[in-house]
């Protein structure tokens, strides 16, 4: 148990920090819930909608130290090869 001050105040900074950042991670978990469930309906036009809905939040998020830049593009560029597979699945067929 902390028993200065400074240190009392960091374990509510802490707990202040936690929260926000496991909001921000269940916010990109929803987001790319979304995207997924439109690829697998094979809705091009929702998926795409939705993959610049998650970008913007990747990059929003990426800004802080949530989430590490590399980390960001990497779940960009798996969805958007993901999608970018969609796309040309319909137009073969």
């Amino acid at each position: 148990m902390a028993h200065s001050l400074s240190a009392k105040k960091r374990i509510r900074q802490n707990a202040k920090c936690r929260a926000r950042n496991l909001w921000r991670k269940r916010q990109i978990k929803h987001q790319t819930k979304a995207v997924l469930k439109a690829i697998q309906a094979q809705d091009v036009a929702t998926a795409e909608t939705e993959f610049r809905k998650t970008c913007g939040l990747l990059d929003r998020v990426a800004t802080t130290s949530t989430l590490h830049r590399n980390t960001a593009a990497r779940r960009k560029s798996r969805l958007s090869r993901r999608i970018r597979d969609l796309k040309q699945k319909a137009s073969n067929n």
